[in-house]
């Protein structure tokens, strides 16, 4: 079982960076290494994909929607990965949640844990 634990939200200004970080640990089922990916959840809205990033950062995808700004990377000495968000607009308000998965994946079923979440708030 892996475990996942979402930091650094809080509530912004429109034009902000913001820096969310995802401490995880353990190992799946096949006691491989993960792919960790963020979502975002906003009210009355499907989750929404919006990175992945696998081992040592070899293999990392971030959706069209938000790769003009948002990034990802990883840390595996702090077993910590991160998404880097500029220049947030108040459409990005949300609950961010990183989760897990042995295979690298936009859709949400792939990821069989799951982090609480944080919340994001973009307001003036």
């Amino acid at each position: 079982q892996v475990q996942l634990v979402e930091s650094g939200g809080g509530s912004v200004l429109p034009g902000d960076s913001v820096r969310l970080a995802c401490v995880f640990s353990g190992r799946g089922r096949t006691n491989s290494h993960q792919y960790i990916a963020w979502f975002r959840q906003a009210p009355g809205t499907e989750r929404e994909w919006l990175a992945y990033i696998g081992w040592g950062g070899i293999v990392s995808e971030t959706a069209d929607s938000v790769k003009d700004r948002f990034g990802i990377s990883r840390d595996e000495g702090l077993s910590t990965v991160m998404l880097h968000m500029h220049s947030l607009k108040s459409d990005d308000t949300a609950v961010y949640y990183c989760a897990a998965s042995e295979t690298p994946s936009r859709e949400e079923r792939a990821y069989n844990s799951w982090g609480q979440g944080t919340q994001v708030t973009v307001s003036s």
